[in-house]
């Protein structure tokens, strides 16, 4: 399953490969997709190239091959050579409902950031860099949103380095529960909460790591985790 990012990217190459023969450059990419850099069209590209969309070929700059196309794949570029258009489907608001009919056949796609430490806290993220498409059933009432991990401390619950986990929006959780924690307001890590008088212990799963305490103004809550994404 591609990424609203990465199919967009896969319709941009296709279509700039039959009408000129030759890929299209970094930067065409990045403009096309509507990116502040090239480092996300790299991880588009390499994403696309795992799941054997694409191919690098050797030894030959800027030189892409098409391998397959998803069966959705619109044919028809837009103006500019572009179509956005990459997911079809009756669905509501993204995260607040469900799609009536057939759910196996049926996604929604939520905001999808970049990086969420499960070691040490990184920089809080403030805009999503994409969006994933997600089985309505793992998501419940409210808003969603999903993060990649980046990190080993999580790692006795299953959570690794590089999974995606997917978070119900909200600003309170379950004592015990793993959540989103945003720190002094300019950290953001995922771990477990625990609370006990006026203190709140963010605690990690990995016994290579400690429990970090701090006092009830310092963390704020951005989300409970409710589900998890792994790609093989």
């Amino acid at each position: 399953m591609l990424t609203k990012k990465q199919h967009q990217l896969l319709i941009f190459i296709d279509n700039r490969l039959k009408e000129t023969g030759v890929s299209p450059s970094f930067d065409e990419m990045k403009d096309a997709l509507g990116l502040a850099s090239k480092s996300g069209i790299h991880r588009l590209i390499t994403g696309l190239e795992e799941r054997g969309f694409i191919r690098r070929l050797a030894h030959r700059a800027r030189a892409l091959e098409v391998l397959k196309r998803p069966e959705n794949m619109d044919e028809r570029p837009a103006a500019n050579g572009f179509s956005p258009n990459v997911i079809e489907g009756n669905f509501k608001i993204p995260g607040t409902e469900q799609p009536s009919g057939n759910e196996g056949s049926q996604v929604v796609e939520i905001p999808l950031y970049e990086r969420i430490a499960a070691g040490a806290p990184i920089e809080a993220v403030s805009n999503p860099s994409n969006t994933i498409a997600v089985p309505p059933s793992m998501l419940g009432g409210g808003a969603h949103y999903a993060l990649m991990v980046d990190g080993d401390s999580m790692i006795e619950e299953g959570i690794h380095d590089g999974d995606t986990v997917i978070i119900r929006n909200g600003e309170t959780a379950d004592n015990g529960a793993i959540v989103v924690a945003l720190i002094d307001n300019e950290e953001v890590t995922l771990k477990r909460l625990r609370r006990k008088g006026n203190s709140v212990a963010l605690e990690p799963a990995n016994k290579e790591y400690e429990t970090r305490i701090f006092g009830p103004d310092r963390v704020k809550v951005q989300g409970q985790l409710v589900g998890l994404l792994r790609n093989y």
